[in-house]
């Protein structure tokens, strides 16, 4: 346990080992022993993980001929085909009005009244001016006739006569004119009542009492109840196809059960400027009390579209400039390639490549790989419903009939 030897100057020197380091190698050898042990059991009680094999769910349709018809749905408004901007034919202050935005009408009821002082006086002026030429007329024609019958015992002669005939006419003509100037003035009197011309509705209101407004500005807006249409905005590249369709029938959001059946009156033949859609708009000579103004309805063109199959956007897989579908047969996905033949509406037609019958997958195409398993999200809720039911009956068979377990 003790050592010595001799330093360089020849002495001895004696030393004792540190003792104080054999703890801290008992301590290493602990948690070595500890931790390889644990590695053992851990590696005892570990389970073998088995391998699940990767079964995707998708959703798939069985496609099928599709019909003769395609459907084309388009949003609009319920339009009065009639609305007119209606005005007093003389100018004037209004003093009265008798109607309100949303007031229905009938045809001679008076919506608003101008003060009538002015006309009457030029009424009455007119009558004046009437009568004055009334008077006028009865001298140049008593005129007339003394002067006629001079002439016939050669009293006077033919210049004379004459003079007087041209008087009694110029008097004839006077009065005439007069007469006409007081019918005038008879209508200008009842142009201070607006009164509405046809039956309808109020939609609008320009003028209120008070305001001094000249002949023929527009004061009130009447949309006539008789005649609705419905306003839509038809894309330009459906409106040849939709010009032609002969079934078109509008349902209100209100009341969309109800489908009134309607055709296209008129398509505007300039598209609008800044949304580039044609206008047209489709008469609804059926419509009742259900379609009312400012409705917002839904039109529903049928058109002829080729015969074949339609699958949605969403089906189509495109992989080095080939367009395909991938195949659902046992359980296992199949790209198959197929040729295209044009939209209708929001779904593709296929020329060829698939035959009805066949499951395409539209949704998750791009996660999918060649002979890959798939699971059909319908079938797979059906299977669990089974299950499901299955189970329930296997514990009611289980269970005796008094409720308690034997």
């Amino acid at each position: 346990m003790y050592s010595s030897r001799s330093n360089n100057k020849g002495k001895h020197v004696q030393f004792t080992p540190k003792l104080n380091r054999l703890p801290s190698l008992f301590r290493l050898a602990a948690i070595a022993s500890a931790v390889t042990a644990m590695a053992l059991l851990a590696t005892a009680c570990s389970k073998k993980i088995e391998q699940t094999e990767d079964i995707r769910p998708v959703r798939a349709i069985t496609v099928a001929e599709a019909g003769a018809k395609a459907v084309i749905e388009l949003s609009g408004e319920v339009v009065p085909r009639y609305e007119s901007r209606i005005g007093f034919r003389v100018g004037g202050k209004i003093i009265a009005r008798k109607v309100e935005i949303g007031t229905t009408v009938k045809r001679g009821q008076v919506l608003m009244q101008l003060d009538p002082s002015d006309l009457q006086l030029s009424q009455a002026q007119a009558k004046a001016a009437l009568a004055a030429a009334d008077s006028n007329l009865s001298l140049a024609k008593a005129e007339f006739e003394r002067y006629r019958e001079l002439r016939a015992k050669n009293f006077v002669s033919q210049a004379v006569l004459d003079a007087k005939e041209a008087g009694y006419k110029s008097a004839l003509a006077s009065h005439e004119q007069a007469a006409a100037g007081l019918k005038v003035q008879s209508n200008q009197s009842s142009y201070a009542s607006l009164v509405a011309d046809a039956d309808g509705v109020v939609t609008g209101l320009d003028a209120e009492v008070g305001q001094v407004v000249a002949g023929g500005a527009p004061v009130v807006r009447i949309a006539r109840t008789g005649d609705t249409e419905v306003r839509v905005s038809i894309p330009e590249d459906q409106v040849e196809i939709l010009r032609r369709s002969t079934d078109v029938k509008v349902h209100t959001w209100a009341r969309p059960d109800v489908m009134i059946d309607g055709h296209v009156r008129e398509i505007s033949p300039v598209a609008d400027p800044a949304s580039r859609t044609f206008t047209a708009k489709i008469a609804l000579p059926k419509a009742g009390n259900e379609v009312r103004l400012g409705m917002t309805a839904a039109v529903a063109f049928a058109t002829a579209a080729p015969a074949g199959i339609r699958l949605p956007l969403t089906a189509l897989y495109d992989s080095k400039d080939v367009t395909s579908v991938w195949v659902v047969e046992n359980g296992v996905v199949r790209l198959l390639p197929v040729q295209v033949a044009g939209a209708v509406g929001n779904e593709i037609m296929i020329a060829s490549g698939l035959t009805p019958g066949q499951s395409v997958v539209t949704a998750g195409v791009n996660l999918l790989r060649e002979g890959q398993k798939v699971s059909l999200l319908g079938q797979e809720m059906t299977g669990m419903k089974q299950a499901a039911a299955q189970s329930k009956a296997n514990t009611h068979a289980a269970q005796p009939a008094d409720g308690v377990a034997k």
